[in-house]
């Protein structure tokens, strides 16, 4: 199964040549289960020719708001809808799950607590409204405030109450980053301490990261919805 990759942003650069490009990290969380990746840049204007040039796709993380008046985000949300109107899978993580849930009817905004930043629990939800709790790594100032009509709430946590959404047409997505492995997060959040993240916060969520807690979960929880997926929409 071919998985297209949109990347949305851009590892920051003095981290690159350690922990790769989102796209790498993608690869290395989704390996062993059958896929094969293409990366469009779209963060860079380079868009797929066609919603069906793969066979599913995934919307990666990014430094931007998807509110935000980048000429590259409107298209990328005409592509979001495309693709959904015609059923081909689509799964999104952190600025891919906003940018879904906003191209689809919700919105996102910048969250008045503050950041999610660190290893944080989740509880995946099932259709009783209860489930398995995880611990996922978490970089976000945004949020899902208001999920689109057709999405339901798969996880949730006392900061972030829309961090999973599961749509009626073949999608799904996550704000937590299961790609994030610890040591990423660790240069990740020192990078940004003291600018982005307040040094509390930052000092506090580095002494609390530990291992790689549940992404292997998510990540078979993904690779799964992409193989159901692809089965319907044939």
């Amino acid at each position: 199964m071919k998985i297209g990759i949109l990347e949305t942003g851009h590892v920051p650069e003095e981290l690159t040549g350690r922990h790769g490009t989102y796209p790498d990290m993608f690869a290395r969380l989704l390996s062993g289960h059958g896929f094969d990746f293409t990366t469009w840049p779209v963060v860079d204007g380079v868009f797929p020719p066609d919603i069906r040039a793969c066979d599913g796709w995934l919307i990666t993380g990014s430094r931007h708001g998807a509110y935000e008046p980048h000429p590259w985000i409107p298209p990328l949300e005409d592509f979001i809808r495309r693709a959904y109107a015609e059923g081909v899978p689509l799964a999104g993580i952190c600025f891919g799950h906003q940018v879904m849930a906003q191209a689809l009817g919700g919105k996102v905004e910048k969250f008045a607590g503050g950041w999610g930043v660190g290893r944080s629990r989740y509880r995946l939800l099932d259709n009783h409204g209860d489930g398995e709790e995880l611990e996922l790594h978490a970089m976000h100032q945004d949020q899902v405030t208001v999920a689109p009509a057709e999405a339901r709430v798969i996880a949730s946590s006392p900061f972030c109450r829309n961090a999973g959404l599961a749509y009626r047409g073949n999608a799904i997505s996550f704000q937590p980053h299961p790609e994030f492995d610890a040591a990423f997060m660790r240069d990740l959040i020192s990078a940004r301490a003291g600018t982005l993240l307040p040094e509390p916060q930052a000092s506090a969520a580095l002494g609390g990261l530990g291992d790689e807690g549940d992404a292997a979960k998510i990540a078979a929880r993904i690779a799964a919805f992409f193989r159901q997926a692809a089965r319907v929409a044939a």
